[in-house]
């Protein structure tokens, strides 16, 4: 090959780095782009991630639009903190996991401001928390995507979008800037939200290197009351079982992005960033707190442990017994917390690519290193229940002696680093061997800021290999067979909850820390994609099917007081399955269609706590054994999307289409045994369209759950106790849901067909 040619493969490569391994594994990718992000009218990350890529759920635990709990093969993403992080994810290149609980909070990020989204295979490049995968999300530039789109709709419960984005290159100097405001009163009680983002890149691209600089700013506020009784939402469906519980957010992210070719097929590529978080969260809570029987005048919280149930006197930070309010009110806990983080980290790559055995070697090598500082601070407050079940504060700060509820102060310090190779292979003109192998280490500090009790040093290492046999076995065929390891490692919220004497709620989950060992994934893959055409129509297909077996499963438990709860190791779990994607286009109508079965499994034979399930045992735990179902993981998921596109006259250009989505049963959080019923599957179907009005600007509407289906996405067990519902007065399950959305439309204007 000569020099021209090299240089061109050269050119051929991203020139910004999106994720470690330049491209690994991206050929069998589950990929969206800008267009796919907008089908609906105007961006939407999470719908489409639901709507268009096989065995994507959510689960609604939180009860917000843009704080889903993701789900993908059995393994989940989240932006709430005390969630198993299952998935990594990486922003441009740099880990976009928040170094406080490993969280993915995707609603930081304007979804106007995306170019793609990637949902990879498990693989040990892509480091800590790759369980389940890799979630890659690529922002636009002004060569990507020159030109101005805009969009602004309005819908039902208030609901409001309105975005910009422009982009442009002149030369080699190139500037892109998105916004987005959002937000929506909310279809449940007490559950309005409000987001503002915005996102700026300008960079420069050389004939052998360049330089971005991007900015992403954020400001959410975040109301999910989470789940409820499912008696409760049988009479109305849009109440809650106690309020408030609102997150709000301040986010900014700094990065830059150089490239340099070192020769005609060697690149250096580079991620940097500097991000800060300011995060509060207030949260109304019932709990068991009464009049002492042996003293009225005062408080008692009501706790149970092994069975055996015991009532402490309630007492405030300078351990005095604090004193039943007058008029015998409903009494709760108000919690409060405070977060301040900031994050640096870097990731560097050099890529050689180079013609082999009839086929391209490309071989990468690469380091990143993630530096986390987090202040964390929660108190309890005392409260009582309104009428409305709302959570007021009504006394002091809550400080039991034995730590059941107690203030925290605590500082966590994260040091992750990871070395590691991508090799691929040519074997022959159509076989491809693909190697990697990361080294992990994961450093976690905490200094406790009230006494000693937190103080700790944690330090976990794992080398991890992986190898895929890629076969191009005919034209438009190609199979592959795959084995990779991958590891997550406890985060400062886990280790720091993982004592059941001393259990932790989700706004303040800090206690003395037994530790915990990391979790360990090992992942076999067989795959086959093709494309074709037949009869006009344009075909393509992705079949996979997968089977990962994790070690010490790290699970959040409930414990024998309410609303607490603590993290430990729970032995092995196995998640199997089969993905099926499909696509067919012929002039303005294209067809899409795919499916996933996922069978989680416990693999071992442990006992839980699980006070609130009803067929615990006298102690409180249940046994759970292998071959026993996980929680919150849908065996079977189906989407079927038609949309059909054409002109109305010279040049007026419309489209229409709508979306199946089916889910099948779940079993509850906390029915590890699957005893209790399964939260029922259901069927939802959405409608959309579009028309020019004049060139270029386009009306648009959507209908989403158009049959108003009654459906939950997440279930639990909780205790009503002494909560009044006044919709339910002689509600007594302990099955609490997490309600879909009921019909809603939404209609808006677009810059742009």
């Amino acid at each position: 090959m000569s020099s021209a040619q090299e240089a061109g493969d050269a050119a051929e490569q991203p020139i910004l780095v999106t994720a470690p391994g330049a491209g690994m594994d991206s050929d069998d990718a589950l990929g969206l782009s800008r267009a796919d992000l907008a089908r609906g009218g105007q961006p939407d990350l999470i719908g489409a991630l639901t709507r268009q890529l096989p065995g994507v759920t959510v689960q609604d635990a939180q009860g917000n639009p843009w704080q889903p709990v993701l789900v993908y093969r059995g393994q989940t993403a989240s932006g709430a903190q005390g969630q198993a992080q299952g998935l990594a994810a990486y922003l441009d290149g740099a880990r976009f996991n928040l170094p406080f609980g490993d969280t993915v909070s995707l609603d930081l990020v304007p979804d106007a401001a995306l170019r793609s989204v990637e949902l990879l295979d498990s693989s040990p490049v892509y480091g800590l928390n790759a369980l389940g995968g890799a979630l890659v999300l690529e922002t636009a530039t002004g060569r990507s995507d020159p030109g101005l789109t805009g969009s602004a709709s309005y819908g039902a419960y208030g609901a409001h979008d309105v975005s910009l984005a422009a982009g442009g290159a002149a030369g080699r100097w190139s500037g892109f800037a998105a916004v987005q405001l959002r937000g929506e009163n909310g279809w449940r009680d007490f559950s309005s939200s409000r987001l503002a983002s915005g996102y700026l890149d300008a960079g420069y691209d050389g004939a052998a290197a360049g330089l971005h600089a991007k900015l992403l700013l954020a400001s959410t506020g975040l109301s999910g009351n989470g789940a409820a009784p499912e008696e409760l939402l049988a009479v109305r469906r849009s109440a809650v079982f106690t309020h408030p519980d609102r997150t709000e957010n301040r986010f900014a992210r700094f990065s830059l992005h150089p490239w340099a070719d070192l020769s005609p097929t060697t690149r250096l590529q580079a991620a940097f960033y500097a991000q800060w978080q300011r995060s509060r969260a207030l949260n109304g809570d019932a709990a068991d707190i009464e009049a002492c029987e042996d003293e009225p005048a005062l408080l008692c919280l009501e706790t149970a442990s092994e069975g055996e149930e015991a009532s402490q006197v309630l007492t405030d930070r300078l351990g005095r017994p604090i004193r039943a309010l007058a008029g015998d009110p409903t009494y709760a806990v108000f919690n409060r917390g405070a977060l301040r983080s900031r994050a640096f980290g870097v990731l560097a790559q050099i890529t050689d690519r180079r013609p082999l055995l009839g086929g391209k070697n490309v071989l990468t090598i690469g380091t990143s290193l993630d530096y986390g500082r987090s202040a964390f601070a929660a108190s309890t407050t005392l409260g009582t229940l309104d009428e409305t079940r709302g959570v007021e504060a009504a006394g002091p700060d809550i400080a039991q002696a034995d730590n059941a509820i107690a203030p925290v102060s605590v500082i966590t310090r994260n040091l992750y680093a990871g070395f590691f190779a991508a090799e691929t292979l040519p074997l022959g003109p159509n076989l491809r061997l693909e190697a990697g192998l990361r080294f992990n280490l994961a450093a976690i500090k905490l200094e406790d800021q009230i006494g000693t009790a937190l103080d700790g040093r944690h330090q976990f290492t794992r080398l991890n290999p992986g190898l895929e046999l890629d076969w191009d076995a005919a034209p438009g065929l190609s199979l592959r067979a795959g084995y990779a390891e991958t590891n997550r490692a406890p985060t400062p919220a886990e280790l720091s909850c993982a004592d059941p004497e001393a259990p932790c709620s989700l706004a303040n989950f800090f206690v003395a820390d037994p530790p915990l060992r990391q979790v360990v994934a090992r992942t076999w893959e067989l795959g086959a994609a093709g494309r074709s055409t037949a009869g006009g129509w344009r075909l393509e297909w992705l079949a996979s099917a997968y089977r990962a077996d994790s070690r010490d499963e790290i699970r959040r438990v409930a414990a024998g007081v309410r609303g607490r709860a603590y993290f430990q190791n729970l032995g092995d779990a196995r998640r199997q399955g089969i993905e099926l994607s499909f696509t067919a286009e012929r002039g303005g109508l294209r067809v899409g269609a795919n499916y996933a079965f996922s069978h989680a499994t416990n693999r071992s034979l442990v006992r839980i706590a699980s006070p609130a399930n009803p067929a615990a045992e006298a102690d409180g735990a249940i046994t759970v054994r292998p071959g026993d179902r996980l929680p919150g993981v849908p065996r079977h998921t189906a989407n079927l999307n038609l949309d059909y596109a054409a002109k109305a006259g010279a040049w007026r250009r419309f489209s229409v289409g709508g979306t199946l989505a089916a889910r099948s049963g779940q079993i509850l959080l906390g029915d590890d045994l699957n005893r209790a019923a399964p939260v029922p599957g259901y069927v939802v179907v959405d409608l959309r369209g579009r028309i020019e009005l004049l060139r270029e600007l386009a009306l648009f509407g959507e209908v989403r759950n158009v049959l108003n289906r009654r459906f939950g996405t997440f279930g639990t067990f909780g205790e009503i106790g002494e909560v009044a519902l006044a919709e339910a007065p002689h509600a007594a399950s302990p099955r609490f849901l997490g309600p879909g959305a009921p019909r809603r439309w939404t209609i808006g204007i677009r810059r742009g067909f």
